[in-house]
């Protein structure tokens, strides 16, 4: 692989980075949306938090080989091994016969965090991005 297809291949495995984190970003911000629905519109019940799994993508070398080139969604999920949360509110309109209330498996605060991940994440893409446009420049003017 030349200097050239390297150098696009680096730019191309940000790409895919800031589209992964992109969609991290999205789910979490319809996780703190959905925060305080204690009942979907089909009636199934709270809104359970969704969570984004990254998987490689992997390219096959000339020799056989398999590398990594970036990463993608591979699935979003319902977070299923959380629990909701159990609030004695009688007065609820979805409450139980016990007078108890299942709020969503939302925890704003971790939503806030992985946010800031998130974010940060992807601005690390994008600098590294940004770094190879700077090295483009600078090669063309080199070989002016």
């Amino acid at each position: 692989m030349s200097l050239v297809q390297k150098m696009f291949a680096s730019m191309r495995t940000s790409s895919t980075g800031m589209l992964a984190e992109r969609a991290r970003i999205d789910v979490i911000a319809q996780n703190i949306a959905h925060a305080d629905v204690t009942r979907m519109p089909d009636g199934s019940g709270p809104y359970r938090r969704q969570q984004v799994r990254f998987e490689p993508l992997l390219v096959k070398a000339a020799d056989g080989s398999r590398t990594s080139n970036g990463v993608r969604v591979a699935a979003i999920q319902a977070d299923t091994q959380t629990p909701f949360e159990i609030v004695h509110d009688p007065s609820h309109p979805d409450a139980d016969a016990q007078g108890n209330v299942a709020y969503p498996n939302v925890n704003a605060t971790q939503e806030m965090a992985d946010m800031i991940l998130a974010m940060r994440s992807y601005e690390a893409n994008l600098n590294a991005q940004d770094t190879f446009v700077r090295m483009a420049e600078r090669a063309l003017r080199l070989a002016q």
